[in-house]
C-alpha cells in the first residue's frame, strides 16, 4: 500500500494542470528542505555565538563576565518561549490567506529582526534601551521561525518509500551541522582578523548582515515551491493542511507531548554541544577561541556525517529503536562530560569531536520520530509543535542552565542535565511503544 501511495505521489508530482508553474520533483523538495533549514539555523547559530564573544561586552559591559553571559542566554532562549506562539499564529494566517503568506511574512520578520540586530546600538549608545530592543528582537525570532514551518520534511517523510523513511527523515536535520559549520567559520575569520576593538564594535554586525542576506535567499527557493500547484496539490492528498490548535491540543495533546519528550535527549545535547562549550572555553580556560571555533567547525563536519549516517541506520533498524539506542549513547557519554571539559586542550576536544558525532547520529531522526501518531488531519500542526516544545523543553535553558550550575557548583551538572534528557527519551519512547501495541491489540 505504501508503494502504491508512493507511486501515485510521485506521478502527481510531475503532471501539473498549469503550465505556467513549473513542476516540482521530489528531488527539488529535497532542496527546499536544506536550504530552508540550512538558512535558519545559520541564523540561529550566529545569534548563539554572539551571545558569548559579543552580546556581554555590548549590551552587558556592566557586569562581570560571566553573569553577562548568563544574560545574554536569557534572552538567547525567549525566542524558544515565543516560538509555540508563533506556530500557532501561522497557522491562523495560513488558514485565512495562504501558505504563501504565512511564509514570507515568517521569513522577512525573520529577516527583518535580523537585520535590526545587525544595526542596534550597544549600551553605550541606548543604556537600558538596548536590552530591551535587543530581548524584543530575539523575540520576534522565535515568533519567526514558529511561521516558517512549511511542510516541506512531512511531505518527504510521507512520501519516502517504506525502506528509506529514515534516510528522507534525516535531510532537514543536515541543515543544523551547515548551518553551524558557516556561522563558526564566519566567526573564526572576523575573530581572528580583526582587533577586539573593530571586532566588538562593527566586526560581528557583518554576520548577522550575512544572516540577513541568507534569508532572502532562502525565501524565494521556498516560495518558488509553495507558490506551485503541484505543491498544494501534494500536501492536499496527503491532508497536510493547518488545523486548529485548540482542537488540536484536545484531540492528540498526548501525541504532541510525547513526541516532544521522545527527541529531548537530542535537543539536550544540542546546546551542550554548540554553544555552551564556547562559553566555557571562554571563561574558564586558555584555549584560543580562534582555534576552538576550528574545532567546532571540523565537530560540524562529523556531526553532518553523523547525521547522514542516522538515515542509513534507521532504515534498518527503524527510526524509534535507533532514537533509543542513541538516548542509551548520550546517557554514557553524559558520564564522560565532567572530565573531558575539564582535561585541558585535549579533553575539550575530544568532548567537542565524539559530541558532534554522537548529536548527529541522534540528531538526524529526533524530528518527527513519532509524528505517524498523529492522525492525518493533524499532522501538518502536530509535527511543527512537537517540534516547538521539544526546542522548548530540551533546548531553550540549556546553555544557561548547564553554564550557570557548572560555575557555581561543577561540570557534574552538565552530565546530570544530559542524562535527565536521555532519561526522559526512553520513558517516551517506551509510553509511545505501549500506546502502539495497546491500540494494535484493540
Amino acid at each position: 500500500m505504501m508503494t502504491t501511495a508512493h507511486t501515485e505521489i510521485t506521478e502527481t508530482l510531475h503532471e501539473g494542470s498549469d503550465s505556467s508553474h513549473s513542476h516540482v520533483t521530489p528531488s527539488e523538495i529535497a532542496v527546499g528542505v536544506v536550504i530552508g533549514r540550512a538558512s535558519e539555523y545559520f541564523d540561529f547559530f550566529v545569534y548563539g555565538i554572539a551571545s558569548v564573544l559579543v552580546f556581554p561586552a555590548v549590551f552587558f559591559p556592566f557586569e562581570n563576565r560571566l553573569d553577562g553571559v548568563l544574560l545574554a542566554f536569557t534572552i538567547f532562549s525567549f525566542a524558544f518561549i515565543a516560538r509555540p506562539f508563533g506556530t500557532v499564529i501561522s497557522m491562523a494566517v495560513q488558514r485565512r490567506f495562504g501558505r504563501e503568506a504565512k511564509l514570507t511574512m515568517a521569513l522577512f520578520l525573520l529577516g527583518i529582526s535580523t537585520a535590526g540586530i545587525a544595526f542596534l546600538p550597544g549600551y553605550a549608545g541606548l543604556g537600558t534601551a538596548s536590552i530591551v530592543l535587543l530581548s524584543i528582537l530575539r523575540v520576534a525570532q522565535g515568533l519567526a521561525l514558529g511561521g516558517s514551518w512549511d511542510g516541506l520534511p512531512s511531505l518527504l517523510a510521507l512520501n519516502a518509500p517504506p525502506n528509506r523513511r529514515g534516510w528522507y527523515a534525516m535531510l532537514g536535520q543536515l541543515g543544523a551541522p551547515l548551518g553551524f559549520f558557516m556561522a563558526s567559520a564566519l566567526f573564526a575569520y572576523l575573530y581572528s582578523s580583526l582587533s577586539m576593538e573593530d571586532f566588538l564594535d562593527w566586526g560581528w554586525r557583518y554576520t548577522f548582515y550575512v544572516a540577513f542576506a541568507i534569508n532572502v535567499v532562502a525565501l524565494f527557493a521556498r516560495l518558488r515551491l509553495v507558490s506551485t500547484n503541484e505543491y498544494d496539490r501534494l500536501l492536499e492528498a496527503r491532508e497536510l493542511q493547518p488545523t486548529n490548535v485548540a482542537e488540536l491540543i484536545g484531540s492528540q495533546g498526548y501525541n504532541i507531548a510525547i513526541g516532544a519528550f521522545a527527541a529531548l535527549a537530542s535537543y539536550a545535547l544540542f546546546h551542550l554541544i554548540t554553544v555552551f562549550p564556547l562559553s566555557w572555553i571562554s571563561l574558564f580556560s586558555t584555549q584560543s577561541i580562534s582555534e576552538f571555533l576550528v574545532v567546532q567547525m571540523v565537530g560540524a563536519v562529523l556531526g553532518a556525517v553523523g547525521t547522514v549516517a542516522s538515515g542509513l541506520i534507521a532504515d534498518r533498524m527503524g527510526r524509534r529503536n535507533t532514537l533509543g539506542s542513541l538516548a542509551v549513547l548520550i546517557a554514557v557519554f553524559s558520564g564522560f562530560a565532567p572530565t573531558l571539559l575539564d582535561g585541558g586542550k585535549l579533553g575539550q576536544d575530544v568532548f567537542i569531536l565524539l559530541g558532534f558525532l554522537i548529536l548527529g547520529l541522534s540528531y538526524g531522526q529526533a524530528a518527527g520520530a513519532v509524528t505517524a501518531n498523529f492522525e492525518k488531519k493533524y499532522r501538518y500542526t502536530g509535527a511543527a509543535l512537537t517540534s516547538d516544545l521539544a526546542w522548548l523543553i530540551g533546548a531553550a535553558f540549556a546553555p544557561l542552565v548547564a553554564l550557570g550550575l557548572s560555575a557555581r557548583f561543577g561540570l557534574g551538572y552538565v552530565s546530570v542535565y544530559l542524562l535527565s534528557g536521555a532519561l526522559c527519551t526512553l520513558v517516551a519512547l517506551y509510553i509511545n511503544r505501549a500506546i502502539l501495541e495497546r491500540a494494535d491489540n484493540d
